[in-house]
């Protein structure tokens, strides 16, 4: 499969919300009740996915596929986890990936550009957070040097999920 990569604009918006939606909840929904994980999927309207791309700090790479279809997308941040940072710090704050482009690579890709992104910012740190029974993307990160620090609540509607920090000192 051809892959290539770019920075997402506005216009790209309505696709990464579509692969996020469709991601989450193929990975996650059976998690929650219907009501919490319709709250959780409300915040991510079209405004809110505009004022975080025109966030200076924040930037989102897109893996498209050679018809132009997206197929994956990482977005990276200042820190906003509640870990405590002992040098400049990027947070990885979401790394999806439609299932066509799992295990070819793509989030490898983006995972690099994720690390290239810390080092151009001046950061020595990267952190993430990952559900705690996410084995896939835990053994994934751990293959690029990311390691556990602590418990994380991620609040999904009205549950707290016990998610996971992690972080790669580069």
């Amino acid at each position: 499969m051809t892959v290539t990569y770019r920075d997402a604009t506005p216009a790209d918006l309505i696709a990464v919300d579509a692969l996020f939606r469709d991601s989450f909840v193929a990975t996650f929904a059976h998690l929650y009740d219907p009501a919490d994980l319709a709250a959780f999927l409300a915040q991510f309207t079209p405004e809110a996915w505009a004022g975080e791309l025109a966030q200076p700090d924040l930037s989102i790479r897109l893996a498209e596929r050679g018809d132009g279809t997206l197929i994956g997308f990482a977005k990276v941040s200042d820190v906003e986890l509640p870990v405590e940072t002992t040098g400049p710090t990027l947070e990885l704050r979401q790394l999806y990936l439609a299932n066509v482009a799992k295990g070819q690579g793509v989030a490898d890709a983006l995972t690099q550009w994720v690390k290239d992104q810390a080092r151009a910012r001046g950061a020595e740190t990267i952190v993430l957070s990952v559900y705690k029974d996410n084995d896939r993307a835990k053994r994934f990160y751990a293959r690029h040097g990311f390691a556990y620090v602590k418990p994380y609540a991620f609040k999904v509607g009205e549950q707290y999920d016990e998610d996971e920090i992690w972080t790669l000192k580069l």
